[in-house]
């Protein structure tokens, strides 16, 4: 299903490629997660991995708790930018940037005993300073419910959580929490089956906590989520254990807000016809080749589906940027625009400067007031100050 508001949105409106946003259409997602909130009495986070549009941190800040971070840059952008609180998390932290991040975090999960035992001057400091400051343990249940092992934290021989096996032997002095991460753009029922994988392996260790989050990837605001069925169970877990519920979304607050603006600049016939745009899938909607998926676009169809199609591509020089086959109802046009459905989360902070292409503008459009806004627009200096 395409993102409503937008078969009103002239594309033509803003800078080409650009990233339009509806700023109706995010909130009416933060309302959804807000009566899990609400509901469930769970904390709902910002995962800014999947979404760090801080131009929209005022309306976010409205509605959820805080946000969720995986390295000291997103921490920081989490402090300075939005409210309440911000909890990181990182595969393994630099001795360098461990201190900064003690700072600016109100929880610091740890990915294994290694560094949580390694860092212990560094945290005894920091909890002198602020003795607020809490501390978890990513675990692994070792339970996939995912079908793309790039995005599956539970694959054979993930590095990420550390399954119960590792626990014999060790203490959990210091320890406020545990926090897991095993779903990918998911609805309830794989949740569900995940959090009893949790309970039968680690329910042991959790009267000694005050905590636990239930990581990311959940598909709250897609439609046909069992969102009655998510707040019944985060009743049910912190009524039974007595724990404080984090659920730290990413995808569920951009999930159809947004859109990915893009030109026809060339159109060929080599054995089938082509269109070269002046987007990128490498470099800008590198998830359509890592997932690998199908962006949708507004008015086509899949290949000849419709009377006339073509191979969508890139500018870069690598052979396989290519968005995938298409078709329409007229032939394209050097200069026509094309939106790109549902390209708000995991687009935006995954854009680069490969071949020196340049990065989409940004734009925050309102579908009920139509006002639109270009947030930011990018130039040669964005790509030189990558490079040295």
């Amino acid at each position: 299903m395409k993102s409503k508001s937008f078969y009103s949105f002239d594309p033509t409106r803003v800078p080409s490629p650009c990233f339009v946003v509806d700023e109706v259409a995010v909130r009416k997602n933060l309302e959804i997660l807000n009566r899990v909130q609400r509901e469930s009495g769970a904390r709902v986070l910002l995962a800014l991995k999947a979404f760090s549009m801080f131009s929209l941190a005022p309306t976010i800040g409205q509605y959820l708790s805080g946000t969720c971070a995986s390295g000291l840059h997103e921490a920081k952008l989490g402090r300075e930018e939005f409210k309440g609180e911000v909890h990181t998390f990182s595969a393994a932290f630099t001795e360098k940037d461990l201190p900064e991040i003690l700072e600016l975090s109100d929880h610091v999960v740890f990915n294994s005993f290694n560094q949580w035992q390694r860092f212990q001057p560094l945290i005894k400091a920091a909890k002198e300073q602020r003795p607020q400051l809490e501390f978890g343990l990513r675990v692994n249940p070792m339970h996939s419910e995912g079908a793309t092992p790039i995005y599956d934290p539970c694959a054979p021989g993930s590095r990420l959580g550390i399954p119960k096996s590792a626990f014999a032997g060790q203490s959990l002095e210091g320890i406020s929490g545990l926090h897991f991460h095993t779903l990918c753009e998911q609805g309830f029922a794989p949740l569900s089956r995940t959090l009893d994988a949790v309970e039968a392996q680690f329910a042991e260790y959790f009267p000694q906590l005050k905590w636990i989050n239930f990581g990311g990837g959940h598909h709250i605001t897609a439609e046909g989520y069992q969102v009655d069925k998510l707040i019944e169970r985060i009743k049910r877990f912190q009524e039974t254990y007595g724990l404080q519920v984090y659920i730290e979304p990413g995808e569920a607050i951009a999930i159809q807000t947004g859109v990915l603006v893009s030109e026809v600049l060339d159109v060929l016939d080599y054995q089938q016809p082509l269109a070269i745009l002046d987007t990128s899938a490498t470099c800008h909607m590198p998830d359509t080749l890592e997932m690998p998926y199908r962006a949708e676009i507004f008015g086509s169809g899949q290949q000849d589906e419709k009377a006339y199609s073509y191979r969508l591509g890139g500018q870069t020089c690598l052979a396989g940027d290519v968005m995938g086959d298409y078709s329409f109802d007229h032939p394209l046009q050097t200069g026509q625009r094309l939106m790109f459905d549902d390209m708000s989360h995991y687009t935006m902070v995954k854009t680069s400067t490969f071949n020196g292409i340049g990065l989409p503008s940004i734009a925050l459009w309102n579908s009920e007031t139509d006002d639109l806004k270009i947030v930011k627009q990018f130039g040669y200096e964005d790509f030189k100050q990558r490079l040295s």
